[in-house]
């Protein structure tokens, strides 16, 4: 019995007088631990859209659903963000008749086939600081898109802040539609299609506010 009892009492000697820090390296997790999830507010945030073609462009925006940003300390880590698809609309685009006819052609199969897909979603996988961007951007976030139940691998410049309980991030992102199964009208797929192509990119401003 002694044999067992003395090296237990040795062992958890040993831990009470390890240092914090080399105590808290064995905790499991301890990281992720210290972020705190900040509620995303849908009606202070923004995310607009631009579509472009050999024969001009056009624009519009979409609703943010649900989502959170992660903070840890200062900084933003993480968070994933739900975009209601329903809610798109074209701006550009005055007279009613010819705004309700592309809102249809982009809720449709050709496109982003909304009906099955009611929403979109990103979720953040790193943000690493970044460096004398000439826009202002203080960091390069990487993350999964997944659009029409497909997911892949976006990255694009942002600037981030945390300042009094509130989190935002602000940038473009650019996104190539093709990777989506979006490819109506692409020239990398269609080669005849002439000056009725539509570019393979498009990209998504974006302005998201989450509170504490």
């Amino acid at each position: 019995m002694k044999k067992i009892l003395l090296p237990a009492l040795l062992a958890a000697s040993l831990l009470a007088a390890a240092p914090a820090s080399a105590q808290k390296k064995m905790t499991p997790g301890s990281s992720k631990a210290s972020s705190t999830s900040y509620q995303l507010q849908p009606q202070l945030s923004t995310l607009g859209w631009i579509g472009k073609k050999v024969t001009g462009e056009h624009n519009g925006t979409m609703q943010f659903k649900d989502g959170a940003i992660l903070v840890r300390g200062s900084q933003v880590v993480g968070g994933t963000f739900v975009v209601d698809m329903t809610s798109l609309k074209v701006d550009d685009l005055k007279e009613q008749e010819y705004n309700a006819k592309l809102v249809g052609h982009l809720r449709s199969e050709d496109f982003f086939s909304i009906d099955k897909n009611a929403t979109s979603t990103f979720k953040i996988t790193s943000v690493t600081p970044l460096k004398g961007d000439a826009k202002g951007n203080n960091a390069t976030v990487k993350g999964d898109l997944t659009i029409k139940g497909i997911t892949q691998p976006i990255s694009f410049p942002a600037k981030t802040g945390v300042k009094n309980g509130v989190a935002s991030a602000t940038g473009v992102a650019t996104i190539d539609r093709t990777k989506f199964d979006i490819k109506y009208g692409s020239k990398s797929f269609f080669e005849s299609i002439g000056d009725k192509a539509i570019m393979d990119d498009f990209t998504l401003n974006f302005n998201v506010i989450a509170k504490n």
